[in-house]
């Protein structure tokens, strides 16, 4: 683990406006900075309250983001692009939309293809200003610089890292957030939860960052449960939208491990929602990882407001916690075949970039016993 010497450098949007009813915060900034092109990136369903973010003129709307967005929705959002040449790009949705937005604030007229800028600080600068608002509780990614696209060729996703995507302006208004359906609210929360775990747990884990770990994990354990009853729970929603802005703090510097190398190929080969796969992979690799950092397990649990005296029951206690918040915890009801799960492990075991982050070094065989638990 990291300590109190090791270096760590952290970077936020420059601005962030937190709040109820600040989404007209966008427009302010908008005209404050003299932009006349904007281009807001979204969802169908948010791209049908972009009047929202009070723009000026008429902005240009590219309306179909996916979930786990691929290449080809990516192609197809930076055509518009090119053609319309904005001079700031809004990412207004979930992690989908405001990762699709970053890639179309840096790649057009920059001669980069995504397959150019894969990795960290490949990325040659950016052309048009970014504002990033987020309607779910859970990537955190209007406050960080990475960017992830599924590849159909390898079913992998490509994961770009730079500092030219980090938006000028966040808003993060937890109205936004009061339409989010309860499956969809428990599913992200958990992964707003997973992130904060995770950069907790980490072998590069920094006290700098587990200050937003632990608060973030704390909102989420007092929270979510409340959210997914009561989805007009304005201070519910408010403690969710800060847990998965502390998630987002988290990734820069430290980022995800096993859970996210696990959960990943449920997406891209089983179109599993990243936030549902994030939920379903969680408690395995809780419990996984206990041995190597048993008191932030602890910590993490207390938060929870669980308690376990082994390994076994720090899954067991955690699985039905997310039970609770009605996520159905098998792969196989989401779509998951048996046959596939040996596959899925070498595919998981390969993303290097997050799993040598693992506090407890993780084979291909224990990836497969965690499908086979999980099925």
């Amino acid at each position: 683990m990291s300590g109190l010497l090791t270096a760590i450098g952290i970077e936020r949007p420059p601005s962030i406006k937190f709040g109820p009813g600040l989404v007209g915060e966008v427009g302010a900034f908008v005209r404050a900075r003299g932009c006349a092109r904007p281009l807001v990136v979204a969802d169908p369903f948010n791209a049908a309250r972009v009047e929202m973010l009070e723009l000026p003129g008429d902005p240009v709307v590219f309306g179909s983001v996916r979930a786990e967005p691929d290449i080809a929705n990516l192609d197809a959002l930076l055509a518009m692009a090119e053609r319309f040449r904005p001079d700031v790009v809004i990412g207004f949705g979930g992690g989908s939309a405001m990762d699709l937005a970053k890639l179309a604030a840096v790649l057009p007229g920059s001669g980069q293809s995504i397959h150019d800028v894969v990795g960290p600080e490949k990325v040659n600068g950016r052309g048009a200003a970014l504002v990033q608002v987020p309607t779910t509780s859970g990537t955190g990614s209007e406050a960080g610089t990475r960017s992830l696209v599924t590849d159909p060729a390898t079913k992998n996703k490509l994961a770009v890292q730079s500092r030219h995507m980090l938006a000028d302006l966040a808003v993060v208004d937890p109205l936004l957030t009061l339409t989010v359906p309860a499956a969809v609210t428990a599913a992200t929360g958990v992964d707003a939860l997973a992130h904060c775990v995770e950069a907790y747990t980490s072998r590069k884990a920094h006290p700098l960052i587990d200050i937003y770990a632990v608060e973030g994990i704390c909102l989420v354990g007092r929270f979510l449960a409340r959210a997914v009853r009561d989805g007009g729970d304005r201070e519910a929603r408010a403690g969710l939208s800060l847990a998965s802005l502390y998630g987002g703090f988290c990734l820069g510097p430290v980022n995800t491990t096993a859970g996210h190398a696990v959960a990943y190929p449920l997406g891209t080969r089983h179109h599993i929602p990243h936030g549902l796969a994030c939920a379903l992979i969680f408690p395995h690799v809780l419990a996984f990882n206990a041995p190597a950092v048993r008191a932030k397990t602890a910590t993490v649990l207390n938060a929870l407001g669980l308690s376990a005296d082994s390994d076994t029951a720090v899954g067991a206690a955690s699985r039905a916690w997310c039970e609770a918040l009605g996520i159905d915890m098998r792969l196989s009801r989401h779509g998951v075949p048996e046959d596939d799960l040996e596959a899925m492990a070498g595919e998981a075991h390969a993303i290097r970039r997050l799993l040598d982050n693992n506090p407890r070094d993780i084979s291909p065989a224990e990836i497969l016993a965690i499908y086979r638990a999980a099925l």
